[in-house]
């Protein structure tokens, strides 16, 4: 049987003989003489599979599965004016919460028949841009972006071309865009005021670079508005900045401590620095959490693996990918039915913290 039918789809295409092969060949109307039902049948499985019944459904892909057909995307395309896919631009794919939050939005895109098209701007906004306008050409339907802070002519630009986009690991209640993530400003107020309660005075920061991650400065404005409500602040040598990584989080602790009065209390802005701070911390002899406490952010798997766990705040990030499928999809089944979405941070207490040394701090 499978023979016959193998035939009579070239035998509909003569012109092709010989110069395709058998499934490059197959139509849509190849498939629905296949099954013996209508195209217009094949078409709504295509385009909504739930509205036909699960024995009509099968027969329709057991025919796509024998004869190899794909569609056509951009005939797909026209007659819908939907290409099925979505783009999403992240800073990093090395960042182990980005990580899971782009297999959570694939996924949650995926069941409901869309593909993920993946960007990474390396905290880059001009890249961003161009990336996202790349991806317009394209025909994506949505955009997934992270942070708030874009290209002064990217969100004119999507709204002028009115294609739905959520920005995420960010949630800001009066935002004029849709969002999803935490409030990183409160976050990082209440995991200060915390470390305040414990007895601290003398603050660290090591945060990434403000200038492209609104997500940094959120945080380094928490911590000194958290410490400005107890009368208190954060001096200009233990506020530092640099690009992540594990290794630039060594430095930074270093140069921090290298000062003629250290902290007793480093907060890191990333996962990445709270591990290299760690690592350096231990490197140099220090009694963690006796001489002092090192606290950080993301909650990256590893971090709970040291010798030292490190107390952080962590962020639902697989949440953050899932809710974010779930606003694009909800805006593009209907604009203007989406909402933003706040997540919530947790403080998770660890052994890197505890009450400030009361005596000057020793080396072990």
């Amino acid at each position: 049987m499978a023979k016959s039918k193998s035939v009579s789809v070239e035998a509909a295409e003569p012109h092709a003989a010989g110069k395709r092969s058998r499934t490059s060949g197959v139509t849509l109307r190849d498939v629905a003489r296949f099954a013996g039902v209508s195209s217009a049948t094949v078409s709504r499985v295509m385009n909504n599979p739930t509205v036909v019944s699960d024995e009509l459904r099968s027969r329709i892909m057991v025919a796509i599965d024998h004869l190899g057909w794909v569609p056509h995307a951009a005939a797909r395309a026209l007659a819908t004016q939907r290409t099925g896919t979505i783009g999403a631009v992240f800073p990093t794919l090395a960042n182990e919460h980005f990580a899971s939050a782009i297999q959570a939005l694939q996924e949650s895109l995926e069941q409901a028949g869309y593909t993920l098209l993946l960007g990474c701007s390396e905290y880059d906004l001009d890249r961003e841009y161009r990336q996202v306008r790349t991806m317009l050409e394209r025909g994506v339907d949505a955009v997934v972006l992270v942070g708030e802070a874009h290209h002064q002519d990217l969100q004119p630009l999507l709204l002028q071309r009115q294609v739905p986009f959520v920005n995420t690991f960010v949630y800001r209640e009066n935002s004029d865009a849709l969002c999803v993530g935490v409030d990183n400003h409160q976050a990082f107020f209440d995991f200060t005021t915390y470390l305040v309660g414990l007895g601290h005075r003398r603050f660290a920061m090591l945060s990434q670079h403000t200038d492209t991650n609104d997500r940094a400065q959120a945080r380094r404005e928490g911590v000194r508005d958290a410490l400005a409500e107890h009368g208190l602040g954060i001096s200009a040598a233990h506020m530092v900045d640099g690009v992540w990584g594990a290794r630039v989080g060594r430095q930074l602790f270093s140069k921090v401590m290298n000062t003629p009065q250290p902290p007793t209390v480093v907060i890191c802005g990333n996962g990445s620095f709270a591990m290299g701070a760690m690592l350096e911390a231990m490197h140099q002899g220090y009694n963690i959490p006796g001489d002092l406490s090192v606290v950080g952010f993301d909650d990256f798997e590893l971090m709970s693996e040291l010798p030292i766990p490190i107390t952080t705040v962590r962020v639902p990030s697989t949440e953050i990918g899932t809710r974010a499928a779930k606003i694009i999809l909800a805006e593009l089944a209907e604009t203007g039915t989406a909402r933003s979405a706040k997540l919530e941070a947790e403080l998770i207490v660890r052994a890197s913290s505890g009450a400030p040394p009361k005596a000057s701090r020793k080396r072990t």
